[in-house]
């Protein structure tokens, strides 16, 4: 595992379009299988039960809202580039990674890096993305609510190489001092029991959120079809007889099956074991306004 700390920003946008391998868009929203650790002061956090999540346009000006509150802030060096980016890369024949183990290897680089203190609800805004396989990114904004610069440790590259080691013992990864070695197949085959369910739940809660996002009446893209075929009967109503009402029936009965399709899938997504996650209590929010919470289609 290699862990690289990327020149600091001006803005969120660029290490965020880095981090998904795509361009921020107000249209994709992204959820907590994708945003796998975040900050305690990420207010208002929309529910991910209730489909209420943030596009990635939201999460990049809610990293970069420090800079505008406290213009007047600057770095040790002088400078107004607060947004720290370091990304975390597992070597090519790993295994695959559950959402858990992801989220941990967050909050441990984000504690060696100073980005997360034990206890401290009000520190600088981050979050980490698992968005490309093999790939960990973590974005910050090094200012604090109180008009501070967060200090990061002397020597933190080595201090990020040392956790690297721990991490890898502890979850059976390849080193990139070693590369693959005998003891390799030992290693997973430890740990296969230990994941092998936390992967199945996983897997599960995924697909159980795909499909009702697939399903949502609001905001849902066979809601959408159904809409836009719905609109074109009614449209068709209004033409001659040769014609109009025939096609406008057989769309009515296009949108009927369409709307059945979404009761299937909201079923099966209900069948669907869901893995338990904890929710996080956030600490009450002064009078700063919230980022707004808009429905999306996840990814």
């Amino acid at each position: 595992m290699i862990i690289r700390i990327g020149p600091h920003d001006i803005n969120a946008v660029g290490p965020l379009t880095e981090a998904l391998g795509r361009p921020v868009s107000d249209q994709e929203g992204l959820t907590d299988h994708t945003v796998v650790a975040h900050s305690n002061n990420l207010e208002v956090y929309a529910s991910f039960d209730e489909g209420q999540i943030w596009t990635t346009a939201e999460f990049a000006r809610h990293l970069d809202d420090p800079n505008w509150r406290h213009p007047d802030t600057v770095s040790p060096h002088g400078d107004h580039r607060a947004i720290w980016h370091a990304d975390v890369r597992l070597h090519p024949a790993d295994r695959e990674l559950t959402g858990p183990e992801w989220t941990e290897i967050a909050h441990r680089i984000a504690r060696i890096s100073g980005i997360q203190r034990p206890g401290d609800d009000c520190g600088c805004r981050w979050i980490a993305v698992q968005a490309q396989p093999g790939r960990l990114d973590l974005i910050a904004n090094l200012i604090r609510p109180d008009d501070t610069w967060t200090t990061q440790p002397h020597r933190l590259p080595a201090l990020l190489a040392a956790e690297s080691r721990r991490i890898e013992a502890e979850l059976g990864l390849i080193s990139p001092r070693s590369g693959p070695d005998p003891q390799q197949a030992v290693q997973q085959a430890r740990f296969a029991g230990r994941t092998r369910q936390a992967d199945t739940a996983d897997t599960t809660s995924q697909l159980a959120g795909l499909l009702r996002q697939l399903a949502d009446e609001r905001t849902g893209p066979l809601a959408t079809v159904r809409g836009l075929v719905e609109h074109a009967a009614h449209r068709l109503e209004d033409l001659p007889d040769a014609y109009g009402p025939d096609s406008a029936h057989q769309l009515e009965m296009v949108a009927r099956r369409l709307y059945g399709i979404q009761q299937s899938l909201e079923s099966m997504a209900a069948a669907l074991p869901v893995a338990a996650r904890p929710s996080p209590a956030w600490p009450a929010q002064s009078a700063t306004p919230a980022i707004p919470t808009s429905p999306r289609l996840a990814r």
